[in-house]
């Protein structure tokens, strides 16, 4: 039996930022990531809270966080990984993505 991989992972620093977002928010609030056309590189990464889940979205939990990704992004996010980075240009969520063969500067769209 080979391992189960995950196609998207949540670090513990992203799901800590996602706890406190949520805090404010309804309960059972969660972040849904997705992937649209756009940006300056050709996709770019979105980022919504919201209340419903479908029965095909990807779920990640990580210390009570929940992350949704639908299938159709899921295609472009396998193997990454999301991250929350406060640096000097801003604090945000970034997503590690093997696929992406560009990444814009301000890290929120890529081309494959």
């Amino acid at each position: 039996m080979g391992q189960m991989t995950t196609p998207v992972s949540l670090t513990d620093r992203a799901a800590s930022r996602i706890n406190e977002i949520v805090k404010d928010e309804p309960t059972g609030t969660m972040l849904r990531v997705s992937v649209e056309g756009g940006g300056c590189s050709g996709f770019s990464y979105k980022f919504d809270l919201v209340q419903d889940k479908t029965d095909d979205d990807f779920v990640i939990e990580n210390q009570g966080a929940v992350v949704l990704v639908d299938q159709m992004s899921l295609n472009f996010l396998d193997g990454s990984e999301i991250d929350f980075v406060d640096a000097l240009i801003g604090a945000s969520f970034q997503i590690n993505n093997p696929n992406a063969t560009a990444n814009c500067g301000c890290g929120t769209s890529f081309s494959i």
